[in-house]
């Protein structure tokens, strides 16, 4: 079992990085995203990568630091909102953006990991998502065909693990991470805490141990806010 263990990211990644690699990887915003590999993948000079991911951080937090050392070919993404380095590269030609709607890109990681090479969709009919796409009419409605994702290496963030790899997912942090993990040919999982086999609660499995190849504990991780709201105390 301890053989699934590593001490660091780095460590957890060896030998299993190249240039021009396609990697899915979990989370949203800041919330739930693997940082300890993603500052691995950012120390190795990786470079040419296909990151399959909801959107790429923001600026030099999360993905959005493999844009700012420009090891980052393309990006498969429902969206780029709050990271201006992406929107600079896009607009300028520099990075290749597959758009994607954001319920279309779980489903397509979903079904990469269960074996399924496409499915059909209304989602983008008759827009700019459709471009390029085989239409299927199913009773009078159309659809679209999207492909399955399936990455080399799945990169995510847990929350819980046991020593044998079965990881449980923190509330909304479960969304992108479970079906990226899938997607990958190698699942590598960092998480806030390991404890023995037989610590969790079978019931309470998000992702059996049989999809995680190699886990690494990073904590402890210092919780970033992407948005800081605060409002003023009322008086007593």
């Amino acid at each position: 079992m301890a053989k699934k263990i590593y001490p660091d990211a780095a460590s957890a990644l060896e030998g299993l990085l190249f240039d021009g690699m396609t990697i899915s990887a979990g989370g949203f915003g800041l919330c739930g995203i693997p940082e300890r590999l993603i500052d691995a993948i950012q120390a190795s000079g990786v470079k040419n990568l296909t990151i399959a991911s909801n959107n790429a951080g923001i600026d030099n937090e999360g993905l959005g630091k493999l844009l700012r050392t420009r090891q980052v070919k393309k990006m498969i993404s429902s969206y780029v909102g709050e990271n201006k380095e992406f929107e600079r590269q896009y607009l300028a030609g520099e990075l290749e953006v597959e758009f994607c709607p954001q319920g279309t890109l779980a489903e397509r990681m979903r079904a990469g990991g269960a074996g399924i090479p496409g499915f059909y969709t209304k989602t983008g009919v008759g827009t700019q998502v459709a471009e390029g796409k085989e239409v299927k009419s199913f009773d009078g409605e159309d659809y679209i065909l999207e492909r399955g994702i399936r990455a080399d290496l799945a990169i995510i963030k847990g929350w819980k693990a046991d020593e044998s790899g079965n990881l449980i997912f923190r509330k909304t942090a479960r969304n992108f991470n479970q079906p990226a993990a899938t997607s990958g040919k190698i699942c590598v999982a960092e998480v806030e805490e390991i404890v023995p086999v037989g610590s969790l609660d079978p019931d309470c499995i998000h992702l059996p141990s049989i999809y995680v190849k190699r886990l690494t504990c990073g904590a402890p991780y210092d919780k970033k806010i992407e948005f800081v709201t605060t409002r003023e105390r009322e008086s007593a």
